[in-house]
């Protein structure tokens, strides 16, 4: 699963997110997404470079296998929208992209058995980078 990738998360959202881990049900997206926040790099809100994907940013990527990109923002489970294009981090698309950086691509397993390849074309919106710290 790419794990020769240095992915990013912010304090806040790590904290945050173990508490969301500790409160749901066990399932594969949540052991995935328990996976991603192992092995992430844990930085101050800060310090975290504008081109990473962090909870709350709209990210642009593309299927390596379609071409087809998509624009999804990363929520947590209580603000998830699909018609919004707000994504739940419970979601396998959304712990894939969370902590990558714009030209990270990261192999996927779905609930299908097949494997998808997603890679980061922009981060249109990163509350961090826009000096919004407690979104």
């Amino acid at each position: 699963m790419g794990a020769e990738k240095t992915i990013y998360v912010t304090k806040p959202d790590a904290l945050r997110l173990e508490r969301l881990l500790a409160m749901s049900k066990r399932t594969e997206n949540v052991e995935a997404l328990e996976e991603e926040l192992s092995r992430a790099s844990i930085v101050a809100s800060e310090e975290i470079p504008a081109n990473v994907v962090t909870m709350n940013s709209k990210v642009r990527f593309r299927d390596e296998v379609t071409g087809e990109e998509s624009e999804v923002t990363l929520v947590y489970p209580p603000q998830s929208d699909v018609n919004e294009g707000k994504v739940s981090i419970l979601a396998p698309v959304a712990s894939a992209l969370l902590g990558l950086s714009i030209g990270q691509a990261i192999e996927w397993p779905m609930p299908n058995g097949k494997t998808r390849s997603f890679k980061i074309v922009s981060v249109l919106f990163q509350p961090e980078a826009a000096g919004q710290y407690d979104l």
